[in-house]
């Protein structure tokens, strides 16, 4: 295992970072989040084109390029760095996984070259109006339909759900309970009965919305029914990359803090030689130095599709979660009143650490997983 970046890695980044510093600054962020829609379509076009961000990670064979979700990881975060708006999230990190995860070699052919080349906007749809993270809150029953099958249901807090050209379902079949039942399956963005309404959000950043479904015609990714071994790993590998986006959140927000500790001046003195300030930013720097090697660690995992990947993604989602809410709490401290105004933009990164806690499951629920998965 190699515990540094290379060189391509770096220069990877350094690529990133240039572009997502010209493509969102703070006012273009506040632009797009008062938007429906959330991103700008010409930005996302030259994801696509000019960097092929989100074919990424997709095998070659299937029009991507083939690199890891180490790499993947560092593009999530600088995304997290800079706020980006945009359905990168729920395009890369949830929809093509579970394709990936879930669906056949035809499925992939047939889905995956529209998502590399920025065609096609997907995301996935598991969540439900009983808040449930795990396959105990997933009720939307699946009816064998012809070839074919139909959806009848609610979807909520579904990530650019609203946007999606191609929606991936998790369902089960009827007359199913728990593990057992859970299946896959793909659905139109214009399907007749789907009905998506955008919700109003605490973090305007990232879009979410709920889909009402009335006898929606669906095609099955993968094998009905035996989908619980896709749900777990899909779910795992959105947790390492959301994981991987609050951390570079979180070096965001101390950058910020010691920054401003060292010009702002308080009788006569920098703020930042205070001990109060002092002891502020050591426990952010040792949260966000600990977060990172959770974070970097739970890439690799995923990256090898190691066995430790249910464990590390779990770790990595509980200590992260904890540590970007409170550096990006802190952050609005050090700054003082300033720090609670509507023009600064701390408040962005701290309702943005606040929906990435809860979303995937809080600390407190990570933790309780990562229990059981370690036998506890």
């Amino acid at each position: 295992m190699n515990f540094a970046f290379s060189e391509e890695q770096d220069e990877l980044r350094r690529t990133i970072r240039q572009f997502l510093e010209a493509k969102s600054p703070s006012a273009e962020v506040r632009r797009l989040m008062e938007g429906t829609e959330g991103y700008d379509p010409a930005v996302w076009t030259q994801m696509a084109e000019q960097l092929g961000l989100q074919s990424l990670h997709i095998p070659e064979e299937f029009g991507g390029q083939g690199f890891t979700f180490v790499e993947l990881a560092i593009v999530f975060e600088e995304m997290g760095r800079v706020l980006l708006c945009s359905p990168y999230f729920a395009t890369v990190a949830l929809a093509t996984n579970a394709i990936l995860n879930a669906g056949s070699a035809d499925d992939h052919k047939a889905l995956l070259g529209g998502i590399a080349s920025g065609e096609t906007i997907a995301t996935m749809a598991f969540t439900e109006p009983n808040g449930k993270w795990d396959t105990a809150g997933i009720t939307m029953e699946a009816t064998k339909s012809g070839d074919g099958y139909v959806l009848n249901g609610t979807k909520s807090f579904v990530i650019d759900g609203h946007n999606a050209d191609l929606i991936v379902v998790v369902a089960r079949l009827a007359g199913t309970s728990g593990t057992d039942g859970i299946g896959f399956f793909t659905v139109a963005g214009d399907a007749s009965g789907l009905t998506r309404t955008a919700l109003s959000t605490m973090d305007q950043t990232r879009k979410q919305a709920k889909l009402e479904f009335s006898n929606v015609a669906a095609a099955p990714l993968g094998t009905p029914g035996d989908g619980f071994a896709a749900f777990s790993k899909t779910l795992d590998q959105a947790a390492v990359l959301l994981s991987n986006e609050m951390i570079g959140g979180a070096q965001f927000v101390l950058d910020q803090s010691v920054e401003y500790a060292k010009v702002r001046v308080q009788f006569g003195r920098p703020i930042g030689s205070f001990q109060a300030i002092k002891h502020k930013c050591a426990d952010m720097l040792l949260e966000v130095e600990s977060g990172k090697s959770a974070a970097y660690y739970s890439a690799w995992a995923a990256a090898e599709d190691n066995e430790e990947l249910p464990v590390v993604a779990a770790l990595a989602k509980a200590y992260i979660s904890d540590a970007y809410f409170h550096c990006a709490a802190e952050n609005i401290q050090i700054h003082g009143g300033i720090g609670f105004t509507w023009e600064h933009d701390a408040h962005l990164y701290f309702k943005r650490a606040k929906s990435s806690e809860i979303y995937l499951g809080d600390a407190t629920y990570h933790r309780e997983l990562l229990a059981q998965r370690i036998g506890i």
